[in-house]
């Protein structure tokens, strides 16, 4: 069984999936149980567009991804097991490090960034 004090450990690991895209997205929060990523301003949406987030929460880390809602066709092909840690349409919540599930995840953030970018929705450098 699990406990909460893993989440610091788990948090690390989802957030290691996002620091890539920092140098290409804004970074607006970045700490101890929290770390956020916007793109830029959409005109389109008339707003910043959420990219992706870690988050402690009480119970488990959750992990967001924005792009699997906008571009539902990138959760075709998730795994069974990558699918029950979904909750809602955009969000993974975890309990313990499950590194086979976060080096899918690290594949999904990749698909979901090449498409966030595609779409012009990050800012260009």
């Amino acid at each position: 069984m699990s406990s909460q004090t893993e989440f610091p450990l788990v948090f690390e690991s989802l957030k290691s999936i996002l620091k890539p895209y920092a140098k290409k997205l804004t970074v607006k929060s970045d700490m101890s149980e929290v770390y956020y990523l916007d793109g830029a301003y959409s005109k389109k949406w008339q707003k910043d567009l959420f990219f992706a987030s870690a988050q402690v929460k009480k119970n488990y880390v959750s992990f967001y991804l924005m792009p699997v809602y906008m571009y539902p066709d990138l959760l075709k092909y998730i795994s069974p097991e990558l699918k029950k840690h979904m909750q809602g349409k955009s969000c993974f919540n975890f309990k313990k490090i499950e590194s086979p599930l976060f080096a899918e995840l690290t594949q999904l953030t990749k698909q979901g960034f090449e498409r966030f970018i595609n779409e012009e929705y990050s800012r260009t450098r």
